[in-house]
């Protein structure tokens, strides 16, 4: 089985200069917790998470609204491609402690998201199973995220 037959349509992306509330927006409107960021020219360059919002801008105090999206998204990415493994892609949410997963066309163009949800859905139930487990494990890289 490949990405392909588990991940969603298409993925909402946002510019690394677009607000950090416009992100937040953009999460509300497509019922998600992550936003890819592209570049102009389509290339994946980051993504940034409600936990990014949260601990890298509000609980900072910095205001949403001017602060750019760019300076609290999450690098590098960890990606696949559609004709990657889904057994390889979950092994990349385990080791990394990810819950979504961004896919990339030849290009490095964002085309689609595989998430945990997408994997219990459609994916092989034993790998899901291994996925949440690991992925909710404690760890201290989560505790990282609020270094700047």
């Amino acid at each position: 089985m490949q990405v392909r037959d588990i991940m969603s349509s298409e993925a909402v992306c946002c510019f690394p200069d677009a607000a950090v509330a416009d992100a937040a927006r953009l999460m509300v409107d497509h019922d998600c917790g992550e936003i890819p960021v592209c570049d102009r020219d389509g290339s994946l360059i980051g993504v940034i998470t409600d936990r990014d919002i949260v601990c890298r801008t509000i609980a900072r105090g910095d205001d949403p609204r001017r602060f750019a999206v760019e300076e609290c998204m999450s690098t590098p990415v960890v990606a696949v491609t559609a004709d990657t493994d889904v057994e390889h892609c979950a092994r990349l949410m385990e080791e990394y402690q990810i819950r979504r997963v961004p896919v990339v066309d030849g290009d490095g163009a964002c085309i689609a998201m595989v998430t945990q949800a997408d994997l219990a859905i459609r994916g092989p139930r034993e790998t899901t199973m291994e996925v949440v487990e690991r992925v909710s494990a404690p760890s201290a890289f989560a505790s990282d995220v609020g270094v700047r």
